[in-house]
């Protein structure tokens, strides 16, 4: 019988998850920065730093959680061509969904200080991932999880 990860350890494993889906939006904004309509660039701009400062918060706290920061990957795939304004508002409705689930993950692995700034950041998330999709969802951060269990 193997033994349960502890909860620092889920803690840092959760962190770990945030930052790469961190990291990934951020590149994926840079796709919508490029491609998006001229009446919602700045929305694209505003989205993009908080990602980044989220991104640099969460690297410190990985360090205090006595991990390594995961470093971006080089380049990521996208979940779809993204050529129009449409697309690009789309795709940015999707990374706020996947950073969504990354942040829910992060909720439950934390306690204190840390759960507080995962829900700050899930509730982030999901009101970017309501104004770009035009709708919002019941559970954010949990969607995705439900689509995947339905798929496998």
């Amino acid at each position: 019988m193997t033994a349960e990860p502890s909860s620092a350890s889920r803690a840092l494993e959760a962190a770990q998850a945030a930052l790469a889906a961190e990291h990934a939006a951020a590149y994926g904004y840079g796709v919508i920065g490029a491609r998006t309509a001229a009446a919602r660039a700045a929305e694209a701009r505003e989205a993009y730093g908080g990602h980044l400062a989220r991104r640099d918060a969460l690297a410190r706290t990985v360090r205090e959680l006595g991990g390594s920061p995961r470093p971006a990957e080089a380049a990521y795939a996208l979940p779809f061509e993204v050529r129009a304004p449409a697309d690009a508002e789309r795709l940015a409705a999707e990374i706020e969904d996947r950073v969504a689930g990354a942040y829910s993950d992060l909720v439950r692995a934390a306690d204190g200080r840390l759960r507080r700034e995962a829900a700050d950041a899930l509730s982030a998330a999901a009101v970017r991932a309501a104004r770009w999709r035009g709708v919002g969802v019941a559970f954010p951060g949990l969607t995705e999880r439900g689509e995947r269990a339905r798929t496998s």
